[in-house]
């Protein structure tokens, strides 16, 4: 994947950097594989706000993916390579041998015409899928399973990939792109190698109007507001927040305080935080 960079031709584009869409093979779905997709906007059942700055943005459909990669020791070969406006990964079409049609997530160096399997046994080529104890230790992955045959959960946003450190009894130590380091059941399945897009995180919108399209909404400083908005508002020009740590605009600790619940069951399978 490129970085399409701009000239400041207009303000829009002096800081603009989007990708090339170069690995694109094309730019029409396939129409068995999409769904309606009604977005919340932040909003609840009762139509309350419950998460802030999100609504507007272009109309998407779903890509209906396959997570779980069940078709299992049947052959599929990748038809053509799509841009996904759900995800900042790209996804990759598969035409199996018995006929069935499925989106997977597009590993990178797998081009159009290339074969992928999965199931136990299968050849330690990129794109294939296998249980986490047949996969040599150091290879790249993506796409894991946390508990068995419920389809890959973590690492599948653009560029990433975890490494399998270490095999022991029952469970196979990975270390993730968030650089925790954790312990995963031997029968979850994975795919290897790494995701493509790996530049999407140079990626910048270059003015206020494209990121609305991708349906976010203005943030403003608390510290800008009034009292009655937030508690950092108010005073005479810059004043400081007049509290002993930032909060959030319903008193709670903000900035750096850690969120994950203390007695969470997974804990006993971290053996290293992320940073």
């Amino acid at each position: 994947m490129s970085i399409r960079l701009y000239k400041a031709y207009t303000p829009g584009t002096r800081n603009r950097a989007l990708s090339a869409f170069s690995e694109i093979t094309t730019n029409k779905p396939e129409k068995s594989l999409l769904r309606k997709n009604h977005r919340k906007k932040g909003r609840n059942n009762r139509g309350v706000i419950t998460i802030r700055h999100r609504g507007g943005g272009h109309k998407r459909r779903y890509r209906l993916i396959d997570f779980n990669r069940n078709k299992y020791n049947i052959e599929g070969t990748v038809v053509s390579i799509e841009y996904d406006p759900n995800r900042n990964a790209r996804i990759a079409l598969i035409n199996y041998a018995d006929g069935e049609k499925r989106y997977i997530l597009h590993p990178n160096n797998i081009t159009v015409g290339d074969k992928i399997i999965s199931g136990s046994g299968a050849s330690l080529n990129i794109g294939n899928t296998l249980p986490l104890e047949e996969i040599p230790l150091g290879t790249s992955i993506h796409n894991i399973e946390l508990i068995p045959r419920k389809g890959g959960q973590i690492v599948r946003a653009a560029g990433t990939s975890a490494k399998i450190l270490a095999k022991e009894g029952n469970y196979v130590t990975l270390r993730l792109p968030s650089k925790e380091v954790r312990l995963i059941r031997k029968e979850c399945f994975a795919t290897i190698g790494e995701l493509s897009n790996n530049d999407a995180f140079l990626i910048q919108s270059g003015k206020a109007g494209r990121t609305r399209w991708l349906g976010k909404r203005p943030t403003v400083r608390g510290s800008v507001m009034n009292p009655c908005d937030h508690p950092h508002g108010g005073g005479e020009g810059r004043t400081p927040i007049g509290r002993s740590r930032p909060v959030t605009p319903w008193g709670k600790p903000a900035l750096g305080i850690k969120t994950r619940k203390t007695k969470k069951a997974s804990n006993a399978y971290i053996l290293r935080r992320r940073a």
